[in-house]
């Protein structure tokens, strides 16, 4: 069993403790608001018995921690044995200016910042702290994900990202240490480019592959798409994440 304890100044929890609401495994699911950089951003942690490690999910442009396909992934690594943390990037009054100006979904160093807020709030939470952690980014949040291992290379042990634009990390890449696996659709021609060249630019040396799922587009919509991609996010996981982390 595991207990979440609001701290002042840190997190806001509310009551709302559900026992396998999102899948069929016995998982707990919290409703949290996380404080990251003076803003309180939302999120869902969920954690299943004996957790493997534990994956935030860090959203592309336009979306947040509703989207249903981070939700598909979230629930398939859970029955995987991983807890996840789905959160918002913006704040709902922050959402509403993006959906007029499609500004902030573009700002990568906002989101890589947001992103590394949230992994220092992990580090108050109790349920996080025996948990190696990895970052699924999709889509412009893959940037966000990697600039974000590369700030802090001791709190991110892994990194997946799934048609994601892992080229806007830019001077990011050669700095990240995480293993990281680029997932991208084979129908997805120019991403395809752009995830080789970041591939190119990460360090030498490092744990890093680059996957494209035959048949599938941008959004992974294609039957049996998500589903491959997902589970090639678990094995990589399980590869990197399995085990007591460093705290």
């Amino acid at each position: 069993m595991y207990f979440w304890k609001q701290r002042p100044g840190n997190s806001c929890m509310d009551n709302d403790f559900r026992r396998g609401d999102m899948n069929k495994t016995k998982t707990e699911n919290r409703y949290v608001q996380i404080l990251s950089t003076g803003v309180r951003l939302e999120g869902i942690v969920s954690v299943p018995e004996n957790p493997h490690g534990l994956v935030l999910f860090v959203h592309g442009s336009g979306s947040s921690r509703h989207s249903p396909r981070n939700q598909f992934v979230a629930q398939t690594l859970q029955e995987g044995g991983f807890a996840t943390l789905l959160f918002d990037l913006l704040t709902p009054s922050e959402e509403e200016i993006d959906l007029r100006t499609r500004h902030l979904r573009f700002d990568i160093d906002l989101l890589a910042r947001r992103t590394a807020g949230v992994l220092e709030w992990l580090e108050l939470q109790p349920f996080a702290y025996e948990l190696k952690r990895g970052l699924f980014g999709s889509s412009t949040g893959a940037a966000a994900a990697l600039m974000a291992a590369a700030e802090l290379p001791d709190k991110v042990h892994a990194v997946v990202s799934r048609g994601g634009r892992p080229d806007l990390a830019g001077r990011y890449l050669p700095k990240v240490q995480a293993p990281t696996l680029l997932i991208v659709g084979g129908n997805d021609g120019t991403v395809i480019e752009l995830n080789e060249e970041a591939l190119e630019q990460m360090r030498e040396g490092s744990e890093k592959k680059l996957t494209i799922v035959p048949g599938a587009s941008h959004l992974f919509e294609e039957p049996g798409t998500l589903e491959y991609a997902a589970q090639l996010a678990i094995e990589w996981f399980q590869m990197h994440l399995d085990g007591v982390g460093v705290r």
